[in-house]
């Protein structure tokens, strides 16, 4: 998985065994590989930007090149045989994503596209890759996200508790799962931005020598503009009812450039920043989930599950619910994403549909990606008659 913070490539070894929901799955390792600083200018250059094809390819091949590394680096790290491997599900990286259909040459279009091509990742690693999960969800209708969803229910569903799982990676994102419901009565849609403005905003104050802010310590020392944070929440994104999803186009480089076109030292646009991740998520549960369902835990995952002062803002937005890491439940919080497409491969390599039409607005379930074999088995040398 490598998701819109462009942060890296996380790998997730998983074991898979048994069948429909009541099936075990197990993560045996799990690493993160960082991309080349060049690699992540390049990718940030052709995220719903004006490019060249020239770029756009010659990324969709490198990328397999790294995704593979990392496969092969996790499994030498854990000391598994790379041959003991049966499948690899592959999100790719996301240079554009519309899952509402837009006006385009005359006609309503909904569009999204991951680069990473599962042929060449299949040749390397040996093993059938299934990849380009999306664009069959919005070919039915939906807006191709979110998909996790699906392993949200399978791990985190619970017969008397409600519970959300959020995940706060680039985009923030919620699957509610009233107590005791099936499948299709879960509620699950981007809330808006998890790390990506937070992100952006470090990277430009430190001239790329951070990325991140680590455990939330630059808001901690800034002062939240609330005039300003209550221009922001008035964004049309956060009062459309689900379902709904949002990327880079929403709150990449022209959110950022307006951001900083306010002049505020960099500690207080952090902190509002972040504040505005809390607070549009507090929105959310508060607004739309809990007027479907009761909540009792918000079970948090992604690379925001480290920002100790995020954390400590989304509970205080909202007090009356526990929040808790999906870590107190055996899930790895930097491996969920990766783990979750792991098994969205599994179902469509056995010809299951995985997608939860409740969360994505599709017309029905579908079986999800695209496969690409593995390489054939070698010629037999033994004589035919």
């Amino acid at each position: 998985m490598s998701g819109t913070s462009l942060d890296g490539v996380d790998v997730a070894l998983v074991d898979i065994r048994g069948e429909g929901w009541k099936k075990r799955v197990q993560t045996l390792a799990h690493g993160t590989r960082p991309y080349p600083r060049p690699v992540r200018e390049a990718l940030l250059a052709v995220s719903n930007a004006e490019t060249h094809t020239a770029q756009i390819a010659h990324l969709h091949f490198l990328l397999s090149e790294l995704y593979a590394k990392a496969v092969i680096d996790v499994c030498a790290g854990a000391r598994l045989r790379l041959k003991s491997l049966e499948l690899v599900g592959c999100h790719g990286q996301t240079i554009f994503h519309s899952g509402t259909p837009r006006r385009f040459l005359g006609y309503r279009v909904a569009s999204t596209l991951q680069i990473g091509d599962g042929s060449v990742l299949a040749e390397r690693l040996g093993v059938p890759v299934v990849s380009d999960f999306r664009p069959r969800d919005i070919a039915a209708g939906g807006q191709g996200a979110p998909l996790v969803p699906y392993v949200d229910y399978l791990l985190l569903r619970h017969a008397r508790l409600g519970r959300v799982a959020l995940n706060i990676g680039g985009i923030a994102n919620v699957t509610a799962i009233p107590a005791g419901a099936g499948p299709e009565k879960v509620i699950a849609f981007d809330t808006g931005p998890g790390n990506m403005v937070i992100d952006s905003l470090v990277s430009h104050f430190t001239n790329g020598a951070r990325c991140y802010d680590k455990d939330g310590q630059l808001a901690a020392r800034g002062r939240v503009h609330e005039s300003l944070l209550g221009l922001l929440l008035r964004h049309r994104f956060f009062r459309k009812q689900p379902p709904k999803s949002a990327g880079r186009e929403e709150y990449g480089r022209e959110f950022v450039a307006h951001l900083l076109e306010t002049g505020l030292p960099a500690a207080d646009l952090v902190a509002t920043a972040t504040a505005l991740t809390a607070a549009s998520i507090g929105l959310a549960i508060r607004k739309i989930v809990s007027n479907r369902m009761k909540v009792d835990e918000v079970v948090v995952s992604g690379g925001g599950a480290h920002n100790s002062t995020l954390l400590g803002m989304i509970q205080r937005e909202l007090p009356e619910i526990r929040i808790r890491l999906a870590s107190d439940f055996g899930i790895d919080i930097d491996a969920k994403e990766a783990l979750a497409f792991a098994v969205l491969a599994h179902e469509s390599w056995k010809g299951r549909p995985a997608n939860l039409p409740a969360a994505t607005g599709a017309r029905g379930p579908v079986i999800l990606g695209k496969i690409s074999p593995g390489p054939p088995p070698p010629p037999s040398n033994r004589r035919r008659w």
